[in-house]
């Protein structure tokens, strides 16, 4: 690996890491007039750090390097815009606080200001759809395609809802400040689903080459953590949520070989599970169960804890129950389709075959990819030209190799 593959992946890396972060702490600080100054900034911080580095060098801290970057240009924004409004000599012990302020960059700061920026974008003054796309774009890092995968939308919708929130916000007067109660208890739930978005993109990646993104998995759980580490946001659907990522996340390292590609969950090398992880998802899905209230994170938590906790068939029975009640809370093309690969292994493939028939997702990848795996006992040719079809949709080029390698296995043993 060269020098320059090695500083294009560490960027990449900070980028995830520390792109909120002087996002948010920046918008603090210019009350977010505009967010997009905030992220103009970030944004120029980075590229200046491409360049320069690819010239000189990564420097022996690029984090401190990218902070004092990032406060330069946001000092020379000030000072373009006293100078703009005329205001100088009036403003001038004003504009030494406001620099001053920014240069406080401490790490309780930076936490805070992070968590408050999530809560500031899921402001009901916009819709809960345009609250979690914007929150994406900007908190998450998100591409516009990324986004539009996981709402199952177009780009240019995508593009134009955040139009729609950044103006919405723009003219709000809304600001990053502490937070009341009420304000918690109303964007909560936007907020979760944000991580929990963010939390399944990178556990099943559409839209890059990479099937797992880990940071993205890590990202959102360092998020959720610090969630259920707060007295004011440690809700039974956080703790059941942050159960939820453990329970997954222990399997990451079993989910693809060496090369990338996806390894079905009956052949996992169990020995790469990460004990530690279940153990943790097994204690906050009990802490989120200590009264009546039951989200979908708790029973999504609780159809991972089975697969996570339970070998052979007897698990499935309980699953399926599972997925029973989840499709009533939230139905979707895709807990459709995993309800009903639970029911093939409680009912067999044939029942399941005409389930799935039944739904005509004929646009779904999945769709697909279910009816080739169901068939491919007992109709060959049907389970290639199905996934043939679940190759042809879907958007992963990982996916796609993995397909063709089923495809080669069936052709061989047939």
């Amino acid at each position: 690996m060269n020098d320059l593959t090695l500083q294009s992946d560490l960027l990449t890396l900070l980028f995830h890491q520390e792109y909120t972060k002087m996002t948010a702490t920046i918008c603090r600080h210019f009350s977010i007039r505009s967010i997009e100054i905030a992220e103009d900034i970030v944004s120029d911080t980075f590229l200046k750090a491409s360049e320069y580095w690819a010239i000189s060098g990564v420097p022996d801290n690029p984090t401190a390097w990218l902070y004092t970057v990032a406060i330069n240009k946001s000092k020379d924004y000030i000072k373009r815009l006293l100078i703009f409004e005329k205001l100088i000599v009036d403003k001038n012990q004003q504009e030494d606080q406001v620099i001053d302020s920014i240069l406080e960059l401490d790490g309780q700061l930076l936490e805070n200001s992070e968590l408050q920026m999530i809560f500031a974008i899921c402001d009901s003054v916009n819709s809960q759809e345009n609250q979690i796309t914007l929150a994406l774009q900007v908190i998450c890092g998100f591409s516009v395609e990324e986004i539009a995968n996981a709402f199952f939308s177009k780009t240019e919708t995508i593009k134009k809802r955040l139009f729609r929130a950044k103006n919405t916000l723009r003219n709000s007067h809304f600001k990053i400040k502490p937070l009341t109660e009420g304000e918690i208890t109303s964007r909560i739930d936007c907020v979760l689903k944000t991580l929990y978005i963010l939390f399944n993109e990178g556990y099943y990646s559409k839209t890059s080459d990479q099937l797992i993104r880990k940071k993205l998995c890590s990202e959102a759980i360092r998020l959720v953590l610090a969630l259920v580490d707060n007295i004011s946001t440690s809700t039974k659907n956080a703790r059941a949520l942050l159960a939820l990522m453990c329970f997954q996340s222990s399997r990451l390292d079993a989910r693809t070989d060496n090369y990338g590609e996806i390894i079905l969950f009956e052949d996992q090398d169990r020995n790469l599970w990460d004990l530690s992880l279940i153990e943790r998802g097994q204690y906050y899905l009990a802490s989120a169960c200590t009264g009546n209230e039951v989200s979908t994170y708790h029973i999504e938590a609780a159809i991972s804890y089975w697969h996570s906790t339970s070998t052979g068939t007897l698990k499935w029975e309980p699953i399926l129950r599972l997925y029973d009640q989840l499709v009533l809370l939230k139905y979707s093309s895709v807990i459709a389709l995993n309800r009903i690969f639970a029911l093939s292994k409680v009912y067999g493939n044939d029942k399941a075959i005409r389930e799935v028939e039944k739904l005509s997702f004929l646009e779904n990848s999945y769709y697909h990819l279910l009816l080739g795996y169901l068939y491919t006992e007992s109709h060959v040719s049907l389970a290639v030209k199905h996934y043939r079809k679940a190759i042809a949709l879907t958007k992963s080029k990982r996916e796609r190799s993995t397909l063709n390698k089923l495809i080669n296995h069936i052709a061989l043993d047939s």
